[in-house]
């Protein structure tokens, strides 16, 4: 037998030892760091099938490994756009010194996922999440309710942190007894005083008097912030982005690393409006290509998207929903609803997969064909 081939059976024993739990606890950590740098040198060259491999192995070793190689391999995988998802969602629920990067900074981990954490794990935890470069309304929402006085003061010092009526109005009543959290509150350029004092009840009038929070004109520079803050949530419900698109798209495939792409998710999405995970969760579910799919939007084809989602075989009405919060060029009107959702009833699952499939074998041929003649 050569040397180079016992090298490699003997990395292979080891890499059999090490996830069986017959090593020594150097070595299970090496290797822990070794995959997850390997990793991140080429996540995005990784097929699902490579990504699922990765995943498996490093929640083995997560398991075997001690804190310190736990908080490595995080550091590792916060910044990656794609990232195994159950790995990722294992060490963002794992001590806090493992969890912080994940927390702050991993764009892999979706709102459901953050809201899971603020609720089931510590205060620390909240306080990451409370300082991320982004919290969505629903995240905030639930800091709030379930965080103390740090995570919510941190929510509310963070100028990227969005905050809705109900969360406003929980905060106001918090701010009775925290004088801390009246002056944070305070220092918010985006929050509109005057409708809040408008929607709010009696107590919640005395609570504003308290903090000083005055009736008073808005001036043009915070008059532009609130606008923006309204522009940008309507701006959501019409329109690709292909920043919003790339997160949403790497957290659905997460979502499905973790076998958790399902109807159910597809439900929360069109609950609350997560138009760009729609789009992305259909993407994968039919098993076709991000390009096809933006395409499909950027055209305002409802045709070619009615076929393929009633392969899927989805209810009627969740149907009608996906398509009201998809983010195609223009804004569905209530008569292209209607029409869009009499098609889908009247074709029968069974036609819709014949033609789908004929769609994709045609469009194989031809990538096949092109590919051939650049060759």
């Amino acid at each position: 037998m050569s040397e180079e081939m016992q090298d490699g059976g003997q990395r292979a024993f080891s890499t059999f030892r090490v996830l069986n739990g017959d090593s020594n606890i150097l070595e299970r950590d090496q290797l822990f760091r070794n995959m997850a740098q390997l990793y991140s040198y080429v996540s995005d060259r990784c097929d699902d099938e490579q990504v699922a491999q990765y995943d498996e192995v490093l929640c083995q070793l997560a398991e075997l490994v001690e804190v310190e190689a736990r908080s490595h391999v995080a550091k590792l995988l916060a910044p990656l756009d794609r990232a195994p998802g159950n790995v990722v969602s294992k060490l963002a629920n794992d001590d806090i010194e493992v969890a912080a990067p994940l927390l702050e900074f991993s764009n892999v981990l979706s709102d459901d996922d953050l809201i899971d954490i603020v609720a089931n794990q510590s205060e620390a935890h909240r306080i990451a999440i409370a300082g991320r470069n982004s919290v969505p309304e629903r995240v905030g929402d639930a800091i709030v309710d379930h965080g103390g006085a740090a995570s919510v003061g941190r929510l509310v010092q963070n100028n990227q942190a969005e905050l809705g009526k109900q969360t406003l109005h929980k905060l106001v009543a918090r701010a009775s007894g925290d004088m801390t959290l009246a002056t944070s509150l305070r220092g918010r350029t985006d929050i509109d005083w005057n409708t809040l004092r408008g929607e709010i009840g009696a107590a919640g009038q005395k609570v504003l008097d308290t903090i000083g929070a005055r009736m008073r004109p808005l001036d043009p520079v915070t008059a532009d912030k609130v606008n923006q803050v309204v522009y940008n949530r309507m701006r959501n419900r019409a329109g690709f982005s292909a920043q919003e698109w790339k997160v949403a798209y790497n957290q659905v495939k997460a979502l499905s690393d973790r076998r958790q792409l399902d109807e159910r998710a597809l439900i929360r999405f069109a609950r609350f409006g997560y138009g760009h995970h729609s789009a992305a969760a259909l993407t994968v579910m039919l098993n076709v290509s991000p390009e096809v799919f933006v395409k499909w939007l950027a055209m305002q084809d409802y045709v070619a998207t009615t076929v393929a989602v009633r392969a899927l075989d989805l209810k009627p009405e969740l149907f009608e929903a996906l398509i009201a919060t998809m983010p195609w060029r223009d804004l569905p009107t209530d008569a292209d609803k209607v029409n869009v959702r009499k098609r889908y009833e009247a074709l029968s699952q069974e036609e819709a997969s014949g033609i789908f499939e004929l769609w994709r074998s045609h469009a194989f041929r031809r990538k096949a064909a092109g590919a051939e003649r650049v060759a």
